[in-house]
């Protein structure tokens, strides 16, 4: 095959309407399949030469795989949670043991132009291969620490957060070079993966710890990440040669307001999505119900994140990414404003699972694709990465806090839910404010509406 110089053209919108366009020959085509798709110069967006498919789902399946892996830890980790501090913990406040799986959360986010750097210049499929290597060894040696909060702290918090954030980064950019029209059903493919996984090894978990203990628990789990996501990851391939000479950051980015008030919304979100998985088996044992039923709830919330996730994608190319990302955060708002702060019954209780559930998984959809959307394929990565920098203190503080109010409250020594209420309206209050900013995003990109933005 001729090799061709590739030009891309960026998007940058300015005032909601303007479009920049800047070329970048440093890109060029990888792999037979896209011989038939350059790029052509001139053309207003660059999206119109991606080939919506080929070997493009492939890579969709494997990004899905490694998601399932990564979310899967990071969705159940309430269930873990819950079992250390009733045995090998015992005595150890809630909040501090939340501050292991947020610590990992927070590495994924502080670290997040780093992530992406390094893709760019080792490439994505090296990435992923450390990453789920990592990650792996990280669950493994979690199983011999488990008594010792320090040694889980650099397991399940540092090493998993590194291994994380380089498989975070490769299964955010994948997908735009791959598609445009169905990016939104991509990503949402990427992200089913995540839900599938949270939901399965919340049930998994629990069944190992009742039968095996904790520990052999967490180094199964680290087996079986590497014994699927290894080939996983050998399975990727970049159709866009990455460019070792794209800037690490770009805050011109932000003179884009709709940009702007997008990152900021999700930062705000971060405060909200890891408590309801991280506290209903709490507030399950509070109100009287078994740890298996707790246990079952997180499963029911993932699963519901799943159906978010899945519906979300399709829903972004057809209502537009922003509305959908608007809609999003308002059912998680209302949830949590509306239900949760009075369920006291396992029916109210699933209700809510559900419903937060299904907001929760269309985060993680919507916002890079409304990212990807703003800014084309070959600077969505940068876009991507410093927007989810500004998670970093919701992915640290935000279960944390809520671990606080409870302690504060004594809600694990109450057998009801009323001094839960207000770790419930703090994540709430956060999730609706976020939701204003969405809007704000929407009412400066487009007024109109029944705009498709």
């Amino acid at each position: 095959m001729p090799t061709l110089a590739a030009t891309e053209v960026a998007l940058e919108l300015r005032s909601g309407s303007q479009v920049q366009e800047s070329t970048d020959d440093n890109i060029s085509p990888v792999g037979d399949e896209d011989a038939d798709f350059q790029p052509t110069p001139g053309t207003a967006n660059a999206t119109t030469a991606i080939p919506d498919g080929g070997y493009g789902w492939v890579v969709v399946f494997s990004c899905s795989v490694i998601t399932f892996h990564f979310n899967g830890l990071t969705g159940s980790w309430g269930v873990l949670q819950s079992h250390l501090q009733e045995t090998d913990l015992q005595g150890v406040p809630t909040s501090t043991i939340t501050f292991v799986g947020s610590l990992a959360l927070t590495l994924v986010v502080a670290f997040g132009l780093v992530g992406n750097r390094l893709t760019q210049l080792v490439g994505a499929r090296t990435s992923a291969l450390a990453g789920v290597a990592i990650l792996g060894l990280a669950e493994i040696i979690s199983g011999s620490t488990t008594s010792r909060l320090g040694g889980l702290f650099g397991t399940s918090g540092v090493m998993a957060g590194i291994g994380i954030c380089l498989l975070y980064s490769v299964t955010n950019s994948l997908p735009t070079q791959y598609f445009s029209s169905k990016l939104g059903t991509a990503n949402g493919l990427v992200k089913l993966g995540g839900g599938i996984g949270a939901t399965v090894l919340a049930i998994v978990l629990e069944v190992l710890i009742q039968k095996l203990g904790i520990g052999w628990t967490f180094r199964i789990l680290g087996f079986l990440t590497l014994l699927t996501g290894l080939p996983a990851a050998w399975l990727i391939r970049e159709r866009a040669a990455p460019s070792r000479n794209a800037p690490f950051f770009e805050l011109s980015m932000f003179r884009n307001p709709a940009y702007t008030a997008i990152s900021i919304a999700a930062a705000l979100a971060t405060f909200t999505l890891f408590a309801p998985p991280y506290f209903l088996p709490l507030i399950a044992r509070s109100v009287g119900l078994s740890s298996s039923t707790g246990a079952g709830l997180v499963a029911g919330f993932n699963a519901c994140t799943a159906i978010g996730r899945l519906l979300s994608g399709p829903a972004c190319d057809r209502l537009g990414s922003i509305n959908t990302f608007l809609l999003t955060m308002a059912l998680s708002a209302v949830s949590m404003l509306a239900i949760w702060p009075f369920s006291n019954s396992l029916g109210l209780l699933l209700v809510f699972a559900m419903l937060n559930g299904v907001a929760n998984g269309s985060f993680f959809v919507t916002m890079p694709t409304v990212v990807a959307t703003m800014f084309g394929p070959g600077r969505a990565p940068v876009a991507m990465g410093q927007a989810i920098t500004g998670w970093t203190a919701g992915y640290l503080m935000g279960a944390p806090i809520a671990g606080y109010l409870l302690t504060a409250t004594g809600a694990d020594k109450v057998g009801s839910i009323d001094p839960y209420r207000p770790a419930i309206f703090y994540a709430g209050g956060m999730a609706l404010l976020s939701c204003v900013f969405v809007l704000l995003a929407r009412i400066v990109t487009d007024r109109k509406v029944w705009k498709r933005v």
